[in-house]
């Protein structure tokens, strides 16, 4: 398969998994194992690497809040700005604190298990939606990120810790962690979405510093040029992921939604099993 069709795919697959509960690293771990011969080790990171791309169409998606989120370390942003700062700062130090032991451990084994994580999580999701169902009046959920709590942002970033876990998706856990802390559905994603931002920074960064020569080994088989492709593919298919997502999120079909990835997950799950990476 030549370079840049290799690319196209990666990006496809970057692009549309990182925002779907089918965890995106375990997605290109398949492709760059089953299309690039790469070993587990190197693949995992591979996952990890990519995530710079769904990281700038987060930047270029949320780019009002970033901003707001920058005047607000300069001591100039809004009361607002200053929340947002808050959630993402303490989100992310838990994060880095579960998420490190778990990726150095993993990137060092040569065949993970995958496909029960998923399946876990799928199943997960499907509460979360037919709580939502159910809930009427005051059961509702009702946060927003000015409600969120010390206690919920521990909560949320160690659930975007365990995202670190082959199979386990990121977007997935933290939006079901949201769900099941009472956020509102629609806050629930959005907060996901921009939680991704410094974790994406940390996930492209971590294997280029303790795992580089399995990202150097990855990068020669897909070829430079391959690697620019996936990032444009991704980024634009990301943006695009987004804005249906949330869309859905904010409408009449946010039950269906969440259910429907639910099954999605599991069925990422079930085929990681009978593939092998049960």
């Amino acid at each position: 398969m030549s370079w840049a069709l290799d690319g196209v795919v990666l990006g496809l697959v970057q692009g549309v998994s990182e925002w779907l509960p089918i965890s995106s690293k375990t997605q290109i771990m398949f492709v760059s194992t089953y299309l690039l011969g790469l070993t587990f080790g190197a693949a995992y990171a591979f996952g990890l690497f990519l995530e710079f791309a769904t990281l700038a169409a987060a930047v270029i998606y949320f780019r009002r809040e970033v901003w707001g989120v920058l005047k607000a370390l300069a001591l100039r942003g809004t009361e607002e700005d200053k929340i947002l700062l808050k959630y993402l700062v303490a989100v992310t130090l838990v994060t880095a604190v579960v998420a490190l032991p778990i990726y150095l451990y993993f990137s060092s084994l040569s065949g993970p298990v995958v496909g029960v994580p998923m399946i876990a999580l799928g199943l997960i999701l499907i509460a979360d939606g037919l709580l939502i169902k159910a809930a009427r009046g005051r059961y509702a959920p009702r946060k927003d990120l000015p409600s969120l709590g010390w206690k919920d942002l521990v909560i949320i970033g160690a659930a975007q810790g365990l995202a670190a876990l082959p199979g386990v998706s990121r977007s997935g856990i933290t939006i079901s962690a949201m769900l099941l802390l009472g956020v509102k559905p629609r806050d629930a994603f959005r907060l996901s979405f921009l939680a991704l931002i410094p974790a994406a920074l940390g996930a492209s960064a971590l294997p280029l510093l303790v795992s580089r020569h399995k990202i150097e080994a990855a990068i020669s088989l897909v070829s430079t040029g391959g690697i620019a492709v996936a990032a444009v593919v991704a980024t634009v298919v990301s943006l695009l992921m987004i804005s249906l997502l949330l869309r859905l999120a904010s409408s009449e079909k946010v039950v269906p939604l969440v259910v429907g990835l639910g099954a999605l997950a599991i069925i990422g799950g079930i085929v990681g099993v009978l593939t092998g990476y049960g």
